[in-house]
């Protein structure tokens, strides 16, 4: 539970507030419970697997998008986690600090900074990672392995329909 009240809690004190509108509850059932998921999933990987790294969500991420893509260019690193430059330049300072990753100016363009992990923090992600995935099992354990995939489409149509749409 996230906070004061249950999902159920909520959705029936919704419904008595808000049940005279004319509202489509279906799609605001849809968008707050995606919501609460995508919050309470982040939650649990920050108190489980990445608090043992001494880990915040973002700088997972950062890792992450940095070990699939490496080269990559600091701004490509923001704009694949969703978040802003400024905050990167803190992630980035105190991974770096940490002797995990390593940036340079792009041979091509001085005026830009490239990210690559260090052996470090290749060795962390090669270890981290399969920890992070028994969590991801743990979480998707209550959907039925037989519609995980389509659980995963429907997710992958929102957040396009919701990428276009900005």
């Amino acid at each position: 539970m996230a906070g004061a009240h249950t999902l159920a809690e909520t959705e029936r004190q919704v419904d008595a507030r808000l049940g005279d509108l004319r509202l489509d509850y279906s799609a605001m059932a849809v968008a707050s419970n995606l919501f609460r998921a995508a919050n309470a999933v982040r939650n649990h990987f920050e108190r489980t697997v990445l608090s043992e790294n001494n880990l915040s969500w973002t700088a997972f991420v950062v890792l992450w998008v940095t070990w699939i893509w490496e080269p990559i260019e600091t701004r490509q690193i923001a704009l694949e986690g969703g978040f802003s430059k400024a905050t990167l330049t803190g992630v980035l300072s105190t991974l770096e600090g940490r002797g995990w990753l390593a940036r340079e100016r792009s041979a091509s363009d001085g005026r830009l900074v490239v990210v690559r992990l260090t052996p470090a923090g290749r060795s962390l992600m090669n270890t981290l990672f399969p920890a992070f995935n028994l969590q991801e099992r743990h979480i998707a354990s209550p959907i039925d392995p037989a519609r995980r995939d389509e659980f995963a489409e429907m997710l992958r149509l929102v957040t396009a329909h919701a990428e276009k749409s900005e």
